[in-house]
């Protein structure tokens, strides 16, 4: 499942980087929680929850069935 994950992910980040940032897969447990960090203009940006949500979520779900959620990490 990581690997999926990660190749579901390489298509989301040029997204995140045409605005200054980027995700990196934190960890993967069995039950399917994906835990990433929000990096560069991410990081700190008061969208960010949205974006792991509606954005990230969304698509890892869509890609990869076995997601069940995504956390944000410091």
């Amino acid at each position: 499942m990581r690997e999926d994950i990660e190749k579901a992910l390489a298509e989301i980040r040029p997204k995140l980087q045409a605005d200054g940032g980027d995700v990196e897969l934190v960890d993967v447990d069995d039950g399917g929680v994906v835990k990433v960090k929000l990096t560069g203009a991410c990081g700190g940006c008061p969208m960010a929850q949205m974006t792991l949500k509606q954005g990230i979520e969304k698509i890892l779900k869509e890609k990869v069935p076995a997601v069940d959620h995504v956390e944000s990490v410091p």
